[in-house]
């Protein structure tokens, strides 16, 4: 899954040329790196003891030593060495001792005069990260306890050890870690203690940015899996799963086991390639920036996948789905490597493909697709229409370029087209293909055609015109039906499907897809009565075995979600879902029409208002708990982005008034109950909303059935600090009664969101001038800054967001850079005048990092985007 990456900026000189090469890596030099290099092996030694630190304060840097043996297949040839690190001790290369002066720069470390064989170690002070990038230090404010764990993808990690840091330049690792005295290392391979050094098996070869270690007094639990094959050979994988001390209680490791052991069945019965990394540990881990990481053998996760409170099924979906993604890692991304991260598809599209693909063959979870097509796609519809949509297959022209690209188009479109894929080639050839791709390649690097060329040999089809429609253009497709009925009116006489493109990318593609006739019943429910597959490649595609059907209440283009586009409605079909969407019996169908209609919202086309009146009316006969929950986000944003602003108090007091109308009919104790409980949270703004929140809080008022842990309390308090309900007495209190890390970061949270401008201007203060907070702290403080009821409270910072940005992107970690300039940007000023403010930014800052003007150019886009919507609120509200 998406990795993090560390950037710091080196100082430019007054030309704003770079004054040394910097941290970037251009994928030109990787291809020269790579032609001249081949990696033998690295043995890498930490020193971590100083990681508990003492009466000094926070311990900064820890020793870390690298020896690194490979060739170069021109003697006498240059090359350098990656390490990010505060200063150097010493560097041999080939026995002799280079001035760490002289050949380190602060990232990199000169090789001149190269051998056939070489040796290179190097002797350096790392520094401990507090942006979850590197080696990453948490401190446990529950029980003062530190706990360590490594990120690197796609280059950090180059912040713990020197290496060779692009992923083609494979080697096998061996690693020992000197560990405060109680403390248990994890690393890739099986690790024993002994004479007081932690030592590793050596690894596979394997790419840098997939090593890891995980060290501290860290909850431990065991586990195994067991599975014999055809030809009698047993292959047994220890199973580990690990978190805080303090979150332990909380720990539903045999659920994680069950998954994981579900999912090796499946892999392995699919893959035809037995796991090849040993053992199987899975860390949840602190303050981290994404949602998994694929590290072989030592699997990393967020911790809130350990849920505190009590969840929907859809949140452990969601965890299953995210250890089955990082399960197909194993084979797509470490046992065979993309070259450069152009082919990050090669790894993560599968990945996002295969986790759903597995959830619903092997767990519980039989309908992920309908989560799929409904979350992962409307991630995917969003990145596919921004001004920076890119092919799956993209231009990486650096490391900065790769680390944007961890994105909706690389994950949930590439996921979207590899479905269709199974669907043109067939599962079994797709499979098949896999398995051919795995054996062929393993432990090595390749690149799209590497891929094509065996599902080319197991399908018999030309891979190539399908290759340059899906995954080398950008943009997503349009489908609209067009009814033409006899002149009766009870029969179709044509029906035919109009695709459309943007302007911006007129690519029209070939699409295999099911249209769904639908029609009440006398039940009053709608059933789908007739069905077609078809294929299209024209701007108009006639569907010929629909003509002589019945006149169909509802035309639903790409029933089944076998395609990746957004689909229309004619007239008719959306004045049948307008008054009786929730009479779809059929749980897919009713989620592809509710994205269909989320969609138009966003387009500009359906008015807001309309929007949310179709959530009030029928989300309450949502059986789908993950659709459910999907749409009470859109409809949140709905009324913050697109609704009119004469209109949002009004949306606000009806939505309010529905949440709770069905928070009070839902069935006690359901799952259903505590999703409307958490809606209502959310849009409670008038003072009797918040007074029921208050009292649902010190317990004089219950709803039957509703549970208000602790993780729910945090959710009831937020809005209530929001609107000067609950002030830092409060918050303290509340801190005091949940004294953990996930404590303090909802107290952050809340604490930035109360309504006062010197609150606002000390968070701000805390984020943009002041680099003391951690990653998981500037996330929460930048929550609780942006508050839509709060709009001219955070006005004056627009300005300011302008100024300081490009400050904040070279003097910060990419990680920090991003969560300001996406999470400050002003969406709340959705004025036209703040999009003419971010159109002068752009054009006074053309020579910006393209990294941070692809961020602004994102944020100006949303912001148009909800200005054209709330003009089409504006004009319904006329009518």
């Amino acid at each position: 899954m998406a990795g993090s990456v560390l950037f710091s900026r080196h100082p430019r000189d007054h030309e704003g040329v770079p004054s040394v090469p910097g941290e970037n890596l251009s994928r030109d030099e990787a291809r020269e790196r790579a032609a001249l290099l081949s990696v033998d092996g690295y043995e890498v030694s930490l020193d971590l003891r100083s990681a508990v630190g003492d009466a000094g304060g926070e311990p900064r840097t820890f020793r870390s030593v690298t020896t690194i043996r490979f060739r170069c297949n021109e003697p006498g040839a240059s090359s350098f060495a990656d390490l990010v690190a505060p200063s150097v001790t010493s560097v041999s290369l080939n026995g002799r001792d280079l001035d760490p002066g002289e050949v380190f720069d602060g990232s990199r470390i000169a090789l001149e005069d190269l051998a056939a064989e070489n040796e290179l170690v190097v002797d350096a002070q790392c520094a401990y990260s507090r942006t979850g990038e590197g080696l990453h230090r948490f401190v446990d404010p529950e029980d003062g306890e530190v706990y360590l764990y490594t990120q690197y993808e796609p280059a950090d990690a180059r912040r713990v050890f020197a290496n060779f840091e692009q992923p083609d330049l494979k080697a096998p690792y061996r690693f020992e870690v000197r560990a405060p005295e109680g403390w248990t290392v994890w690393s890739n391979g099986a690790g024993e203690l002994a004479d007081g050094v932690w030592r590793f098996a050596e690894t596979k070869p394997i790419s840098t940015y997939i090593t890891c270690v995980v060290a501290g007094p860290y909850h431990y639990v065991t586990d195994s899996y067991t599975r014999t094959f055809e030809d009698g050979t047993k292959l047994e994988i220890p199973l580990g799963a690990m978190c805080r001390k303090g979150l332990a209680p909380h720990f539903d490791a045999d659920d994680v086991f069950l998954v994981t052991k579900q999912g090796l069945d499946f892999f392995h019965e699919h893959f035809d390639y037995p796991y090849p990394f040993g053992k199987y540990d899975q860390a949840f881990v602190p303050e981290y920036n994404l949602g998994a990481m694929e590290n072989p053998g030592l699997v990393t996760f967020r911790e809130e996948y350990i849920f505190r409170g009590r969840v929907t099924q859809a949140s452990y979906e969601a965890r299953a789905n995210v250890v089955l993604h990082e399960m197909a890692h194993m084979w797509f991304g470490d046992l065979v490597t993309m070259e450069w991260w152009d082919d990050l598809w090669l790894k993560e599209s599968f990945a996002d493909f295969m986790g759903t693909f597995a959830n619903v063959g092997a767990t519980r979870f039989k309908d992920a697709w309908i989560t799929f097509a409904n979350r992962r796609k409307a991630w995917a519809y969003r990145a596919d229409q921004l001004p920076s949509t890119h092919p799956i297959t993209a231009d990486i022209r650096d490391l900065e370029d790769a680390k944007l690209n961890f994105d909706g188009i690389t994950y949930a479109k590439g996921a979207s087209v590899l479905k269709q894929l199974v669907a043109y080639v067939g599962r079994d050839a797709f499979l098949e293909g896999a398995r051919r791709y795995f054996k062929r390649h393993a432990y090595g690097n390749t690149r799209l055609g590497d891929l094509l060329s065996v599902l080319a040999e197991t399908s018999g089809r030309d891979m190539t015109a399908w290759s340059r429609s899906w995954l080398q253009t950008a943009g997503v497709n349009t489908l609209t039906p067009q009814v033409l009925l006899d002149t009766e009116g009870g029969r179709i006489a044509e029906l035919a499907i109009l695709q459309e493109a943007p302007e911006s990318h007129p690519e029209l593609r070939p699409h295999r897809i099911a249209v769904g006739l639908y029609r009440r019943t006398p039940e009053g429910t709608l059933e789908r009565y007739a069905r077609v597959e078809t294929d299209l490649h024209e701007p108009r595609t006639v569907v010929a075995e629909l003509a002589g059907a019945e006149a169909p209440e509802l035309v639903l283009v790409n029933d089944d979600d076998l395609t990746y586009c957004k689909i229309r409605f004619d007239e008719t079909s959306l004045a049948t879902l307008r008054s009786g969407l929730g009479g779809l019996t059929d749980p897919l169908a009713r989620a592809l029409c509710w994205s269909a209609l989320w969609n138009l919202t966003r387009d500009g086309l359906l008015p807001a208002r309309d929007f949310i009146d179709l959530v009030l009316r029928f989300a309450g006969r949502e059986s789908d708990i993950g659709v459910l929950q999907m749409l009470h986000a859109w409809a949140n944003s709905a009324l913050v982005h697109y609704a009119a602003p004469a209109w949002r108090e009004t949306g606000g007091e009806l939505l309010a008034e529905g949440a709770l109308r069905e928070l009070r009919a839902a069935e006690a104790g359901s799952e259903h109950q505590l999703a409307w409980a958490r809606f209502f949270a959310a849009v409670a703004s008038a003072g009797p909303d918040l007074q029921l929140l208050t009292e649902l809080l010190d317990g004089t008022t219950a709803i039957e059935g509703l549970e208000v842990d602790q993780e729910l309390r945090w959710a009831f308090l937020e809005p209530l600090a929001a609107h000067g309900a609950a002030d830092e007495s409060v918050l303290a209190a509340e801190l005091a009664r949940d004294d953990t890390a996930s404590g303090k970061r909802h107290q952050v949270r809340c604490l930035a969101a109360r309504p006062s401008a010197a609150v606002k201007a000390q968070a701000w203060a805390q984020v943009v001038e002041s680099d003391a907070l951690s990653n998981a702290l500037v996330e929460a403080t930048i929550s609780g800054f942006q508050q839509p009821s709060q709009r001219e409270l955070t006005a004056p910072y627009a300005q300011l967001y302008f100024a300081a940005i490009e400050r904040v992107w070279r003097e910060r970690s990419i990680q920090i850079g991003m969560d300001v300039v996406r999470g400050l940007f002003p969406a709340y000023q959705d004025r036209w005048e703040t999009l003419e403010a971010t159109d002068a930014w752009l054009r006074a800052h053309g020579d910006a990092a393209p990294a941070l003007r692809r961020l602004v150019l994102e944020a100006r886009d949303d912001l148009a985007r909800a200005l054209r919507a709330q003009e089409c609120d504006a004009a319904a509200g006329d009518r």
